[in-house]
């Protein structure tokens, strides 16, 4: 079979052309936005990728049409596919139809975390031997790409609330019947398609309808959102991590190790590379799900000190002249303060030049404008592009003092962060897009 992806390059759609075609399928794609790493992956895999959604494309005669949830109507070439009656299908919707049906599903879900806790669990579970299919919104180091189909019966997605498809208003993750469901927090986001945050439990709630009696639910204790989901309704038994009474870490030590508890108890200890209290809970979740599927946590402590992270979390991007350059994928409040305060934890009283780009849908909309002096607080300066944003980022960050400078032309803003820069400075550029390759654009001038 034949299948044209629409919105291709997204993380989620580009696994899905990853998946087709590891299933024998012939894929091609299109996008109108580019950028590594999905665009890279893509193309090392021999898929064509069609720049824009001209109509022109049904020219190509796939089998189906598999929609992505960036597609909206007005769009070309959908409007194409509908006034002709050709067959389409949205991602999820062809990968439980495709893909899941039959394999023990493991979801992550969450707000914050998916990726790396769904990229842990893969590795824990290829680590026990295992050899698990997965898809993931991001790229482990460990596997270099975001999806593999392998014959195991064990598959492990990244499971998301955010919306199907232009015709399925359901959140992603409900077509995927998980067995094993990581719950990893729940906090109000995506203000473009929810009205708050009980309408996102609403969701979470449909996707526990859907767990069956003999798998099992590891959720954060700590989250009083997922203690309202779960009463509204639970088939299926729950463990619950950052509580004493469950799985719990202990504070690492001198070299980084912390203690893993059950109950009460000790199971062991481990080391994680990446860091923060964040991303120690994200492994204990992907802990406790690995046991539930047979593997032993002496070798999930073992894998998780192997674990070499993300592409895109905390991964740095090139050191000049002593100043150190990170990429994040950080958009929400929450996980910008989280990342903040992880690489805190790794340089000590260096200096943190954060910089941020508000691209995400809610980020736009200006919803939680607010949070962001008290989020980019533990950097010592805050540098904020606001090229077409719609909402005024230098009253919203003027809490902040002069710790916060606002730009709308990219190319200043580069300049102004490699004058402020020095050696021992630690810059972090955090945003859910490719930020007009600033990456690059900053080493080049720091080197030049």
């Amino acid at each position: 079979m034949h299948i044209h992806i629409l919105g291709i390059c997204g993380t989620f759609m580009g696994g899905i052309a990853l998946l087709a075609r590891a299933a024998g399928h012939g894929v091609s794609g299109c996008d109108a936005n580019v950028y590594p790493p999905m665009s890279t992956q893509l193309e090392e895999q021999g898929i064509v990728l069609t720049e824009g959604y001209g109509a022109d494309q049904v020219r190509l005669n796939p089998d189906l049409f598999v929609v992505g949830n960036a597609i909206s109507r007005g769009n070309p070439l959908l409007e194409e596919i509908l006034d002709r009656n050709l067959p389409y299908v949205s991602g999820p919707q062809w990968l439980a139809e495709n893909i899941l049906r039959e394999r023990w599903v493991l979801g992550v879900a969450g707000t914050h975390g998916k990726t790396t806790t769904t990229s842990i669990l893969a590795w824990i579970l290829e680590e026990a031997r295992l050899k698990p299919s997965f898809l993931v919104g991001g790229v482990p180091q460990g596997f270099g790409v975001s999806a593999r189909l392998t014959d195991s019966p064990f598959f492990v997605i990244e499971a998301d609330e955010y919306d199907t498809a232009f015709c399925d208003k359901r959140s992603k993750f409900v077509h995927y019947h998980p067995r094993t469901a990581i719950l990893n927090n729940l906090e109000f986001d995506h203000a473009d398609i929810f009205a708050d945050l009980a309408a996102i439990e609403t969701q979470f709630h449909h996707l526990v309808r859907t767990l069956p009696r003999n798998g099992l639910v590891v959720a954060n204790g700590g989250e009083a959102s997922l203690d309202r989901v779960l009463a509204r309704g639970c088939w299926t038994p729950v463990e619950g991590f950052g509580v004493s009474a469950g799985w719990a870490v202990g504070e690492p030590d001198a070299d980084g190790d912390f203690a893993v508890r059950l109950a009460g108890k000790v199971l062991g200890r481990t080391r994680l590379d990446l860091p923060g209290a964040h991303n120690r809970a994200n492994a204990l979740a992907a802990l406790a799900a690995a046991r539930h599927v047979g593997v032993p946590v002496e070798i999930g402590l073992a894998a998780i000190r192997s674990f070499q992270g993300v592409k895109r979390r905390l991964e740095v991007r090139g050191t000049v002249r002593g100043i150190t350059v990170y990429d994040d994928f950080a958009h929400h409040p929450t996980a910008i303060a989280a990342t903040i305060e992880g690489l805190r934890s790794r340089v000590g009283a260096a200096r943190i030049l954060a910089v941020l780009e508000p691209r995400s849908n809610t980020m736009k909309l200006g919803t939680m404008k607010s949070q962001l002096p008290v989020s980019l607080a533990g950097a010592e300066q805050a540098f904020c592009y606001a090229g077409n944003l719609g909402w005024d980022a230098a009253a919203a960050l003027a809490p902040m003092g002069d710790k916060a400078r606002v730009f709308e032309d990219l190319g200043e803003l580069v300049d102004a962060i490699a004058r402020e820069a020095g050696d021992g400075d630690h810059v972090l550029v955090m945003s859910n897009g490719g930020f007009g390759g600033i990456h690059a654009k900053l080493l080049a001038a720091l080197a030049g």
